[in-house]
C-alpha cells in the first residue's frame, strides 16, 4: 500500500467517525408513537376518587408512634467526640 493510499484511507476513516454520533440521534417514528394524544390526556386526567382514599382504617401501632414523636421532641444527645492523644517531645525511644 502506497503512502498516498494509506493517507486517503486514514482521512476517509476519520471523516466517517463523526457520523456515528449523528446516527445515534436520528428522528423517526416508532410503533408506539401513535397513541401520544391519548396517553397525554390520560396522564393529565385527575382521578377524583382514589380507591385508597376509602380506607378509613389506618393500621399502626400507637405506642410506637408515640415513641417516635417523643424522640423528635427530645432528640438523643450526640455521641462524645473521639479522644485525641497528642504526644509532644521525646518519646524515650532512640
Amino acid at each position: 500500500m502506497s503512502r498516498n493510499s494509506a493517507l486517503i484511507l486514514l482521512l476517509c476513516a476519520g471523516s466517517l467517525t463523526g457520523c456515528a454520533d449523528y446516527l445515534n440521534r436520528y428522528d423517526t417514528m416508532t410503533l408506539a408513537s401513535g397513541d401520544t394524544q391519548k396517553y397525554n390526556s390520560l396522564l393529565q386526567t385527575v382521578d377524583r376518587l382514589n380507591p385508597a382514599s376509602k380506607n378509613t382504617r389506618i393500621e399502626g401501632d400507637g405506642a410506637r408512634a408515640a415513641a417516635v414523636a417523643q424522640s423528635y421532641r427530645f432528640p438523643p444527645p450526640p455521641p462524645p467526640p473521639p479522644a485525641i492523644t497528642v504526644n509532644v517531645g521525646n518519646t524515650g525511644v532512640e
